[in-house]
């Protein structure tokens, strides 16, 4: 796990609203509720696990690309975008965030939690998130860092 967390290849650049400058979205409210529903509370969480933030797994003869780490840590996101191999930026699918839930981070059943590609195609993942005070984070992950058993 070590080498994972610290091992990977990343450039990480923390702005205010870079790449999102048409987002309709507006800056939350940033008072601490103490269920990680805000970027003021998540944001620590998602700097301190950054290396776990998407994962690629062989699987069935295909590149499985999991998000699941980032849908556990949804509530203080507005959205999450990712590029494989450079190619055009993608808005991955977040599920809505129920602050009234007993564990308002659980992720629904019916959520999306990867994407295949083809076998061996995935070598890097770019990884941005906007966060709901309007922060952004770029993060890039190189396959091998991110290869899951």
């Amino acid at each position: 796990m070590a080498r994972r967390f610290f091992g990977f290849i990343c450039t990480a650049i923390m702005t205010a609203s870079m790449g999102w400058a048409t987002s309709p979205q507006k800056a939350e409210d940033q008072t601490a509720t103490g269920k990680f529903l805000t970027a003021t509370e998540v944001k620590p969480i998602l700097a301190a696990t950054q290396g776990n933030w998407v994962a690629v797994r062989e699987y069935n003869g295909q590149d499985l690309v999991y998000f699941t780490h980032l849908l556990a840590w949804r509530c203080g996101l507005y959205e999450i975008s990712f590029s494989i191999n450079g190619q055009q930026q993608q808005n991955f699918e977040v599920p809505a965030c129920d602050p009234d839930a007993a564990a308002p981070g659980a992720i629904p059943d019916t959520a999306t939690i990867y994407l295949e590609y083809p076998l061996n195609s995935v070598q890097t993942i770019s990884v941005s998130l906007l966060y709901d005070d309007l922060s952004t984070q770029t993060v890039t992950f190189e396959r091998a860092n991110i290869m899951t058993p």
